[in-house]
Order: C-alpha cells, then structure tokens, then sequence
C-alpha cells in the first residue's frame, strides 16, 4: 500500500523541527519573500540551509513558496532568489503565479515545481494543461468533493496534493481581496490581515450611528467566518483516493498545534496501514484535535453536509494550553529540563505528548528554577526549570486543561 505523504507546516525553525519529530514526511515554509505567510517567522537564506540539513539526516522533504502573484518590481528580483533556492537544492518549489512558473523553468530548471491551492485547479483539463508546463504535483483547490478528487486522479499521471486540516479562507481557494480593501495589506502577497475574522454590523443610510450586529439566525447567516477543515475522520477514503500528499494548514500557528495536529495524522495514517481491513479510527485522536486552537470542525467541500461552512463567531475553542516543552532529559538524576511557555503551577497534573510516543499524564512534583537555581511554587513564561518524571523525548510538551 503506498500511504500518501504527510506534509506539515512550518513557519519557523522550531517549528520545522516538531513537524519533524511528530511524524512529517515532508514540511513547506517561505524565505523572507515570495511566501503567502508574510507575517509567519519565516527563513533566512542561513536558516534554510540549516533546515535543509536537519531535514536531510532525517529523510524529511523541504518545498519553498514562492506562491504570491508578484508585481512588476518584485518580478525583478525574482531570478536571483531562484537561483538561490535552485543551489540550495530544495526538494520543490510552490508557485501559483504563471510568470513565477516562467522564471522558475529558466532559473531553477532542476526543481519539481508544485502548483498551489491560489491557482484554483477544480477539473481535469486544468491539470493536463499545468503538467504539460512542467507541473509535477497540484495543490488542489479546497472547493473539491471527493467524486472531483477521483476523476483528476484517473484523469492525470501529475502528483496530487489535498489540504486536509486547518483554517479555510472564505474566499475561493484564498484569492481574496477584503483585507486588500479595508487594510492596504495584500492577501495574494503574503501579508492577509484576516479581515474576515472581524466583527461587523450594518448602518443603515438615515440612521447613522446606529450600528446593527450582522448575525447568524433562521434567516440568515455570517458569511465572513468560516468553520476549520479536518479530515482525519476520512483517512481511508483518501488513501483510496490514491492522492499524494495530505496537508496541514497552519505557519502562523503554534509549535504546540503543528505538534498535535501532525502526531494524529501520523497515527491515523499508519494505524489504517497496518489493517486496513479492519481500522477504525480511534476516537482519541479527535480529542487530541479539540485540545488544540481552532474553530468548529468540518468536512470542507470533500464530504459536504447540511452543516455548511459559515459560522456566526470568529472565536477559537481550545480545551488545553501548552505550559512547556522539554529541552533535554538527565537520565541519572530522572529529571526533564523544560522550557515554559505558560504558567505552571507545583502540583499540577500535566498531560505529555510526545514525538512518535505515548500520551502520558503525570504531576509536578518539583520545580527547581535553573538560574538562579531555587524551588518554585510555581514557574512562569520563558522561564527554564527542572521537573521529576519518567523518560521523556526532547520536543515532548507538557499541556494543562483550561480553567
């Protein structure tokens, strides 16, 4: 059975490292140009050849967005970026743009090059038409129902990509112009300010200052707040489906929620693996989902229901925070060195989710602060502690129910 590529997000070094651990095959990120995540941390020309080497030692594949539709000016400096990234020898680059496309074919002529969800390919023929301009994977648009999925995929020997997981724009497959509009910040540039996650209401024209909530009821709805994507629950169909490659949405997301989101697929996927005849998914790995940042789930437009993608808020649901993340661990004295994130209280009971290991539950029995070195009560934000437990990997974190 060939289980399709798990490909997760990364918008800085840390978290490319926890895609890594947790069980990616492959991560995307952006240098500090040409990425559809302006705002992400983003890497230098140092950083990726850094992120290039850890990936390599651990048979991880890197692609590089180059996804914006550039202007003029920025086309200039395009080539010179592309010869970059063609030394450096990324494993693809991703591209939406048919000039990029152009530039990339002169520049950077030995790079697969994969077309990004921004160019909106919905049918077979738009597929044939990309492979013959040198395409070799398509990052189908989300608007796709599994049937659509099905018939690009007899349709079409191209490599094909299906975000599974994450935050949906409201807009088709991303092109939106409203954060253009209200904020000058360009969506199709890399810098979207998700206006569409703003609250609104309505004037109306004789009645100024009297401003009117827009809200979802039995005769309407908010059509700005999309619900989030996850498809884990579909794990079998889209092994069936024989698509190359599932991916998680989410550079500007915590390290924490790269970690919990790639750990589950990775089990879904390798469980359905091991029996396919048999596989059920375990319904722990919902709940893993749930205790991560995010809004209502939803199948997308690959199982569509009754439920439909709008909602009436622009609110996250999270049931755990993440208050830190082990550093190393000192097998003599049994004791996890932690760098904390959030408040951690002597006495807690923490959950740890480890890289490819067990979820395990324990309490803080003891902190002692590194420097100065002291007993805490309790430890707070960028602080460094030692804590008692049993063997833990580095990159596991330690997470706590909110109150």
């Amino acid at each position: 059975m060939k289980l399709p590529e798990l490909l997760a997000p990364a918008g800085n070094m840390e978290k490319a490292v926890v895609a890594m651990e947790y069980g990616a095959d492959a991560i995307y990120l952006a240098g500090k140009g040409f990425g559809m995540r302006a705002k992400a941390g983003n890497f230098s020309p140092e950083e990726l050849k850094e992120v290039l080497a850890l990936a390599r030692e651990r048979g991880v594949k890197v692609y590089v967005t180059v996804n914006t539709y550039p202007r003029n000016e920025e086309m200039d400096q395009l080539p010179a970026y592309l010869e970059e990234l063609a030394e450096l020898q990324v494993d693809a680059l991703i591209i939406a743009d048919v000039g990029v496309l152009a530039l990339a074919r002169q520049y950077a002529p030995g790079l697969p090059l994969h077309l990004s969800t921004q160019a909106n390919t919905v049918n077979y023929q738009a597929a044939k038409f990309w492979a013959e301009l040198g395409v070799t994977r398509l990052v189908l648009a989300r608007e796709l129902s599994r049937e659509e999925i099905a018939r690009i995929r007899r349709e079409t020997g191209c490599e094909l990509e299906v975000f599974v997981h994450g935050a949906m724009c409201v807009a088709y497959s991303g092109r939106c112009l409203l954060s253009n509009v209200l904020t000058g910040r360009d969506a199709n540039r890399g810098e979207c300010a998700q206006s569409c996650r703003w609250r609104y209401a309505i004037v109306e024209e004789k009645r100024p200052g009297e401003y009117m909530p827009i809200e979802e009821d039995e005769g309407g709805t908010h059509i700005f707040n999309s619900k989030d994507l996850r498809l884990i629950e579909y794990t079998p169909d889209l092994v069936q489906l024989g698509v190359d490659s599932l991916k998680i949405e989410g550079r500007m997301k915590s390290a924490y929620y790269v970690a919990t989101v790639v750990r589950a697929y990775r089990q879904a996927l390798d469980l359905y693996a091991q029996n396919p005849e048999n596989y059920q998914l375990p319904p722990e790995l919902l709940e893993e989902l749930d205790k991560v940042s995010h809004r209502p789930y939803w199948a997308g437009f690959f199982a569509p229901t009754d439920a439909g993608i709008y909602r009436p808020s622009s609110a996250y649901i999270q049931t755990h925070e993440v208050v830190g993340v082990v550093e190393s661990y000192d097998e003599e004295r049994k004791e996890a060195l932690v760098g904390v994130r959030n408040r951690l209280p002597l006495g807690a009971e923490v959950e740890i989710l480890q890289p490819r290991g067990p979820l395990v539950t324990t309490v803080v029995s003891r902190l002692v602060q590194v420097e100065p070195e002291e007993e805490l009560q309790a430890a707070h934000a960028n602080f460094k502690v030692r804590i008692p437990m049993e063997r833990v990997k580095p990159y596991s974190m330690l997470r706590m129910k909110k109150e």
